[in-house]
């Protein structure tokens, strides 16, 4: 009855009476948009989703749909997600978070809940700014950024979010761009599908602090020469007709290499793509493909498999009342040394 019902709600159904009020143009209305169009088409429930952030413009994430939702303290999401899924394993618990908020107050948060391989999904909006405290530098700034923060120039070295993830053992990892709809929802349908930690970092521009740091992924008529396109099983090649490029690789050490519209990319020596490959420092290597030098991919990096946290939680929790039966929690807390005061 639950999985009927979820087929025959729209995207209307997730959309809550709440009015949106991010500043015009920011990049987190296409966010929103898109994944209210996804949710329809995962056949969850809308009473078993539950959207949970932590302190930022992306957090008001959860006001905005129509489903539960907890808009927690600054960089705890994590930890109140971990808390909610492991509690109920059946819900579909959905993670908003930005780059101060993810990477800085609650990089310690974002760690253990990845490295834990908690079925979730972490939508992690990336600007490179603090944008609800007026535009201070985040972790993600470029060196140089001038804020009011650093009125001389950001000197701190950066965060990538995808190296982050990775470092902690992340089971997927993608990146996608707030106004490329299209592709920005087969990223979030392939996250859901995933079973783990799905950590997909979104590029997303803020009008009022930062804007323009994201404009020649953003721009139809750059994007071609300045993003890779990730596809499991095809050559890493990028540029439009005529200005065919590939990566290759030596010794682990990417280039790009020209190539005519007619080459066969493989027998040039172009990497395939295998987001499955056992090993993480194959994803390691495209997170170093960084601008001006390389175009930035986008899609899916990494997809293996894992056990998840909840069902090893689970599993200890059977064994112990196969053990030792269900028990009494009363009997529990007036158990050994009591004291009455």
């Amino acid at each position: 009855m639950a999985a009927d019902a979820a087929v025959k709600v729209s995207r209307k159904d997730f959309v809550s009476d709440q009015d949106v009020r991010w500043c015009p143009g920011c990049g987190d209305y296409s966010i929103l948009a898109n994944v209210q169009r996804v949710m329809p088409e995962l056949g969850v429930p809308r009473e078993n989703v539950v959207f949970v952030s932590g302190i930022g413009c992306s957090s008001r994430f959860p006001y905005y749909m129509n489903t539960y939702g907890f808009h927690t303290i600054h960089g705890r999401a994590p930890a109140f997600a971990t808390g909610i899924k492991a509690s109920n394993p059946d819900l579909s618990v959905w993670i908003v978070t930005g780059d101060g908020d993810g990477l800085s107050i609650g990089g310690n948060h974002l760690l253990h809940t990845i490295r834990r391989n908690v079925n979730t999904q972490i939508l992690l909006f990336n600007n490179k700014i603090y944008g609800l405290t007026k535009g201070q530098y985040s972790p993600t700034s470029d060196i140089g950024t001038k804020t009011k923060s650093t009125p001389q120039g950001a000197i701190d070295h950066p965060i990538d979010p995808i190296s982050f993830a990775l470092g902690c053992g992340a089971t997927f990892i993608a990146r996608t761009i707030d106004v490329d709809a299209k592709h920005m929802q087969q990223v979030l349908k392939r996250a859901h599908e995933h079973k783990g930690t799905a950590f997909v970092e979104i590029l997303q521009n803020c009008p009022v602090f930062n804007d323009g740091i994201w404009d020649e992924l953003q721009d139809r008529k750059t994007r071609a020469q300045s993003s890779l396109v990730l596809e499991h099983g095809e050559p890493l090649v990028f540029g439009p007709p005529g200005e065919k490029k590939g990566i290759a690789f030596s010794s682990g050490i990417p280039s790009v290499i020209d190539l005519a519209d007619d080459d066969d990319p493989v027998a040039k020596g172009v990497v395939v793509h295998d987001e499955q490959a056992p090993a993480a420092s194959y994803a390691g290597v495209l997170a170093t493909l960084q601008r001006p030098d390389f175009p930035l991919p986008v899609g899916v990096l990494r997809a293996v498999e894992k056990p998840t946290y909840e069902d090893d939680l689970q599993a200890q929790v059977d064994s112990a009342i196969a053990e030792r039966g269900k028990g009494d929690l009363k009997a529990l807390l007036h158990s050994g040394d009591t004291w009455q005061i």
